[in-house]
């Protein structure tokens, strides 16, 4: 039995005897800091909460181990770093994956992957975070949904390689321990007045980290918001559940939850949401979606999270193992017999507002956001501010720097879904299909302006300074146009061309990785169309 109020691992005598068995994962550069001191998520993205960061990786095939140790290590290298204020590095760190799995005695760990989170990704972001000064025994990871496939998939033993704990915590609220749950309030909860969470998850002083996965799902593509459904304790954790079901929350539940969800159901219908008008009243309906919509938007209303990650290393189409990929090599968009089926997009997308990141999401899994229900609910409470995903600044982050990119430089890796078929009042849609319909975002924008559309040319000092081994440098151009940025030293020799090319206007940032470079003072020159700014800057090491 686990003791829920200390730095509790699985078994570090296994992890000690796996770790030398496993593949050195390599990374960009090593950072250590005092465990007294604090990290933070990278002071660009915390500057920029409403942006959405794409890093590409590189990795041929799924099953490429290594390669996504390394994914994971170097995004844990460049987002999350040593700071002088944040998190304390004695906080926990929950982490939710995605992993939910419908797989059964028959299917092979290979087609059960694309349906779960990857453990070698977020085994490298775990390894990247301890070099800060966390302890593996601060990291938890939790999801209501544990069942064999956790163990099959290797993340009991990835998490005894890190020294992280990870354990069932599935009986049912009643049964599951109270020491084991954290209770929030939901004051305006459209159904539930409480929900209890997995423990540390929503409690004091921690650090969560929503890692969901890149897959299709009868929601559309189920991302960041629909993933911290399986953060919740069972049975509360149903949102899925028909209309009229209970899920056990009665003590807990909005006393005028059928009569609120009815009423928002027929003013979005009167608005004119899309596929909101599929009759019926279970979850694949549009009343049933509203009841989903409305559970899962409690929830993220009253979960606090430092980061929201979706690993798109490959993504899955189809319905957990189903889809429409027969044994045969065939396609049938009809057939409820088939496959589901994964594709290399080597994306991993990530921000600090998990409905900004579901909208990128979604388009590049080839559908359009202002079709579905959930984000228009979204704007509706206030937890939201976009639907056209061309609305949303998008950043390429390579190496630890952010280029402002245009939404179209990504590929996009088309994900079949069943969410809400049109096979009604005459219409023939394929049970596996494309929410892709053109949809006219004028009527519904809301007020975009954010603070990385600037007016003027900016340079801003280098964070941190003094650093050691690296700084991070964020300008601001008002217009497109071709950006120099060099650095030199006190002689006035120049040391290194950080960005030379074109940029679009926004705010960027690039960083210097030092290398090679004596400790003293070093002065940084942005040029952009006839103007030009110097700051100066001090390597400590």
């Amino acid at each position: 039995m686990f003791n829920r109020r200390g730095f509790l691992k699985t078994s570090a005598a296994a992890g000690a005897a796996t770790a030398a068995a496993t593949t050195k994962i390599n990374g960009l550069h090593a950072r250590t800091q005092d465990t007294t001191g604090y990290f933070s998520v990278h002071p660009f993205i915390e500057n920029n909460p409403d942006a959405v960061f794409i890093m590409r990786t590189n990795i041929d095939v799924k099953t490429n181990s290594d390669a996504k140790k390394n994914a994971g290590l170097s995004f844990g290298r460049s987002v999350f770093v040593p700071s002088e204020t944040g998190v304390p590095l004695t906080h926990l760190i929950p982490i939710k994956p995605n992993l939910t799995s419908f797989g059964s005695s028959t299917s092979t760990l290979e087609q059960e992957m694309g349906i779960l989170t990857d453990v070698f990704f977020v085994e490298g972001v775990i390894e990247g975070m301890k070099e800060l000064g966390i302890s593996g025994e601060q990291f938890f990871l939790r999801e209501v949904n544990y069942g064999s496939h956790v163990k099959n998939h290797g993340w009991e033993d990835m998490a005894a390689r890190v020294g992280a704990e990870i354990r069932s915590m599935t009986a049912k609220v009643g049964v599951i321990s109270e020491n084991d749950l954290v209770w929030r309030d939901v004051l305006d909860g459209k159904w539930y007045r409480k929900i209890p969470y997995l423990w540390p998850i929503n409690a004091p002083d921690t650090f969560l980290l929503n890692i969901a996965k890149f897959k299709a799902h009868g929601m559309g593509i189920t991302l960041s918001a629909k993933n911290l459904q399986g953060s919740i304790a069972h049975n509360y954790q149903a949102h899925c559940s028909g209309f009229n079901m209970d899920m056990d929350t009665a003590n807990h539940r909005n006393p005028a939850a059928i009569e609120d969800i009815t009423a928002n159901h027929a003013l979005h219908l009167e608005a004119g949401v899309p596929r909101w008008d599929r009759p019926g009243s279970n979850w694949n309906t549009g009343l049933g979606m509203e009841t989903w919509a409305s559970r899962c938007l409690d929830n993220n209303s009253v979960t606090e999270c430092g980061l929201h990650i979706i690993e798109g290393i490959y993504g899955r189409d189809g319905n957990f193992k189903n889809g429409p990929h027969m044994s045969d090599g065939t396609v049938d968009l009809n057939s409820t017999k088939g496959l589901a089926e994964d594709y290399m997009a080597n994306i991993i997308i990530f921000g600090k507002n998990q409905f900004n990141n579901d909208i990128i999401g979604h388009w590049l899994a080839g559908h359009e956001p202002g079709n579905f229900g959930l984000f228009h609910m979204a704007i509706d409470r206030g937890m939201s501010s976009y639907l056209n995903p061309f609305d949303i600044p998008v950043y390429e982050w390579k190496d630890g720097e952010a280029v402002l990119t245009p939404l179209t430089d990504f590929e996009k890796t088309p994900l079949l879904t069943y969410y809400l078929q049109r096979n009604y009042d005459g219409q023939t849609e394929d049970y596996w299909h494309f929410v892709d319909e053109p949809y006219d975002y004028g009527p519904v924008s809301v007020d975009n302006s954010y603070n990385g559309r600037p007016e003027a040319f900016v340079l801003h000092q280098n964070r941190p300074n003094p650093f050691n081994p690296n700084t991070s440098i964020q300008f601001d151009i008002p217009s497109n146009g071709h950006i120099r940025l060099e650095v030199y030293n006190t002689s006035g020799q120049l040391v290194n061309v950080l960005v030379d090319g074109y940029r679009t206007r926004g705010s960027h940032m690039a960083v210097w990785n030092t290398n090679g470079h004596s400790s003293g003072v070093y002065f940084y020159r942005l040029r952009f169309n006839g103007h030009s700014e110097t700051k100066k800057m001090i390597l400590m090491k």
